[in-house]
């Protein structure tokens, strides 16, 4: 045997070695584990604005709904009148008495800023199937808010889990 060969071998060299190998390797994993965290971060911030615009859309369908509603409350109302005068709302809180001419004649917007001429019964239904509409909707909303929230705990927990190993290995360990 090589008096290198004999150096290269020893005990000392190969402790040392592994001494080395476990600090890089705890040098990796608390690197791995800090992007880990960082990633968990993003994902939940991303999952927080995705949330925001659930909660927006649900208010949106809320008032579309609450619209429509009062829309079915003034058509009704407007029948039922025997002069056919209604308050008409010109905005900033004023109102002008006005003589409906035809009653039964409503135009309705069904959309891509198309309007169309229905009776007043025919658009009572026709606002009834778009409030059952915006119900399904809101349903389907909540469901998937509810199961983004989920997703969002869940992170919450594997963040503040990784934040507590990350202090822990932080902290050194007493020797034995």
């Amino acid at each position: 045997m090589m008096p290198e060969d004999k150096h290269i071998r020893s005990h000392d060299y190969f402790q040392s070695d592994t001494n080395t190998r476990r600090q890089i390797l705890a040098t990796n994993t608390q690197q791995q584990d800090q992007r880990e965290l960082m990633m968990l971060q993003q994902y939940l911030k991303d999952y927080g604005q995705q949330a925001e615009i659930f909660v927006e859309q649900l208010n949106l369908l809320e008032n579309g709904r609450m619209e429509a509603s009062a829309a079915i409350e003034a058509l009704e109302a407007m029948v039922a009148a025997d002069d056919n005068t209604v308050l008409l709302q010109i905005g900033g809180g004023t109102s002008v008495r006005a003589k409906v001419l035809e009653p039964e004649k409503i135009l309705v917007a069904i959309g891509a800023e198309v309007v169309i001429e229905r009776t007043n019964s025919e658009a009572v239904e026709f606002l009834k199937g778009r409030i059952m509409e915006m119900e399904a909707s809101q349903k389907r909303v909540s469901e998937t808010l509810e199961k983004l929230r989920a997703q969002m705990n869940e992170i919450t927990k594997r963040l503040e889990f990784g934040y507590q190993q990350s202090q822990q290995m932080g902290v050194p360990q007493e020797e034995e």
